[in-house]
């Protein structure tokens, strides 16, 4: 059997990195985790290609040369999957779909040959099981959890890895928490299903010999679901195989803001080899914390915990959200005075979008105020329903946030604002690599001759070389980040 896996594209968003990933001469942030694991659960005799088209393009005689196209694609990806069907059923190729896109809205996807939906670790095995039988039916589904502990090693020989900046593994599925804006719980569950202390190491040890050194990713959408685990098994024994091989491997992942509450939590992240985790802040109007029952962040001073966190020694990234039916017109001013008190360089700002299956969907439709369904991306200036604020004064205060907390002015401050402050603890070992010595000379050519942020990149360029040499290379990185954030804000104007 020829199999052919196919990842569909991202669209040019904040998320996909794409005038970042320039600098660095790759072509994509990550490589698609899901097929490659699934890829591991297929037959062994069967022949099984992977083409990423964040990487390479699909072309016709990768599709003509396969028995079964099979697709997994989240909801951002809806565009680059509908060509990807069209091009498959030209050649009378049969698909096989999963994923979060397909589990949420498989009912927009009647030309899918097979729907394998929910968990693979469920689901596949019974389409398999039938094909061998020749008793296929068109959808797989489960309303079970999976058990993660049987989830295979992910097949690292089917990608280049060097088209990459950051591999990635996942520990968790779920999240204790239940906002009602996110799908994750829907998905996935609220009590957090972990792997094993040796399945982790596993991952690493494959991650390891293949030659890979440098960032990994943990993609759990709340790494610390389960704290008294990570402290007591997976961070020691992380620490443990990062010390014994040299410390190859730097660390990042998502968690809620109550990590700050957790010393010891964070003491063990940072000797673990992390140094940067992704929080979900969504807004500093209490009321509309409350609205979504974002619960964990009420009743907090969030500036002083996410200071918490980088005194630990991880930068954070923050996720931000705008749209919530309680949100007045000083929200506008009020969010970006947060963001740049805060330090966080990476400040996501997306506007409210309800997913299928959430909470805030049902509400919505019982309401009468649903429009469409969601497409993945919270940054294309729509909405998937009738908000509260006025649309056009909605969307006007969402621009000026975006226009404002990346134009090089206010970027370069923040970014001035977290390294004076940041001491980093990680004992990752730096290796040498042409690619982002070429990056350097890049930002130097782009950036500080002929952008428009000049003055602001030599002032950050020259204070990091003298006065934090080692936050030299963060510095450079910082600013390649702030080019690609610059020109996706520059499309909405």
């Amino acid at each position: 059997m020829n199999i052919l896996m196919v990842y569909p594209m991202y669209p040019d968003t904040f998320w996909s990195f794409k005038h970042a990933l320039k600098f660095v001469s790759k072509t994509a942030s990550f490589p698609p985790l899901g097929l490659l694991t699934v890829a591991s659960m297929l037959p062994k005799d069967w022949d099984i290609k992977l083409i990423d088209m964040n990487v390479n393009p699909l072309k016709e005689y990768d599709v003509l040369w396969a028995d079964y196209v099979f697709i997994s694609a989240m909801s951002i990806q809806s565009e680059s999957v509908n060509d990807i069907i069209q091009m498959c059923r030209k050649f009378n190729v049969k698909t096989v779909a999963g994923g979060p896109l397909f589990t949420s809205y498989f009912e927009n996807y009647p030309t899918i040959d097979y729907l394998i939906l929910n968990e693979a670790e469920i689901t596949l095995p019974l389409f398999l099981n039938d094909m061998k039988n020749g008793t296929l039916k068109r959808i797989y589904s489960s309303e079970d959890w999976a058990d993660i502990t049987t989830t295979p090693l992910p097949r690292w020989d089917l990608v280049a890895m060097n088209d990459y900046t950051s591999m990635n593994l996942q520990y968790s599925r779920g999240c204790p928490f239940d906002c009602d804006f996110c799908d994750i719980t829907v998905l996935y569950g609220r009590a957090p299903r972990t792997k094993t202390k040796e399945q982790v190491l596993a991952e690493l040890n494959a991650l390891y010999i293949t030659g890979w050194h440098g960032t990994v990713f943990f993609v759990d959408d709340n790494f610390i679901g389960n704290k008294i685990k990570l402290e007591k098994e997976i961070l020691p024994a992380i620490a443990g195989w990062a010390d014994e091989n040299g410390n190859p491997f730097c660390f990042s992942t998502e968690a809620s803001i109550n990590l700050a509450d957790d010393n010891e939590l964070m003491q063990l992240m940072v000797a673990a080899g992390f140094d940067g985790v992704f929080i979900g802040i969504e807004s500093p109007n209490n009321e509309s914390l409350i609205e979504c029952n974002k619960n964990q962040n009420l009743n907090r001073d969030m500036i002083a915990s996410v200071k918490k966190i980088q005194d630990a020694g991880m930068e954070v990234q923050g996720g931000f959200i705008v749209g919530f039916d309680n949100d007045q017109p000083g929200v506008f001013e009020e969010l970006t005075s947060f963001i740049q008190k805060s330090g966080i360089v990476t400040a996501m700002v997306g506007l409210l979008n309800a997913p299928n299956g959430t909470k805030l969907q049902k509400r919505l439709l019982g309401e009468g105020r649903m429009v469409n369904d969601f497409e993945g991306d919270n940054t294309n200036l729509s909405m998937n329903f009738i908000p509260e604020m006025n649309s056009k004064t909605l969307i006007d205060g969402y621009k000026k946030i975006v226009n404002t907390i990346y134009s090089p002015k206010y970027y370069y401050a923040r970014v001035m604002h977290f390294m004076k402050d940041y001491t980093p603890q990680q004992k990752h070992v730096s290796h040498y690599n042409s690619n982002y010595i070429m990056a350097l000379f890049k930002t130097i050519f782009k950036l500080g001759i002929i952008g428009e942020e000049r003055f602001y990149y030599w002032k950050l360029f020259l204070w990091a070389l003298f006065r934090k040499p080692q936050l030299f290379s963060m510095a450079i990185l910082f600013s390649i980040y702030g080019f690609h954030f610059r020109k996706i804000s520059n499309n909405f104007f």
